[in-house]
């Protein structure tokens, strides 16, 4: 079963604040990627970071064409808010 994303906005830091189709809400912290995915590192970057999106359809969220997430690794994850 997919947890389809209704909503991201950036929460402080390095945090996202996640809001799922079911109505749950969970915060997610994007440093826990850096250390296995160096790619993830550019979202240190405000400007960058800030530019988070839910993809059509909700499987993911992303902030361009090399940097996304699934849906499934934002629910399990993020921490319920």
């Amino acid at each position: 079963m997919f947890h389809k994303v209704a909503n991201v906005k950036p929460d402080g830091g390095l945090f996202l604040r996640v809001e799922f189709v079911n109505g749950e809400v969970r915060r997610y912290d994007v440093s826990q990627l850096f250390p296995r995915f160096p790619v993830f590192l550019n979202l240190k970057k405000p400007a960058l970071f800030d530019t988070v999106q839910v993809d059509p359809g909700g499987y993911g969220i992303s902030w361009n064409e090399d940097i996304d997430l699934s849906c499934d690794e934002l629910y399990h994850m993020g921490i319920p808010q």
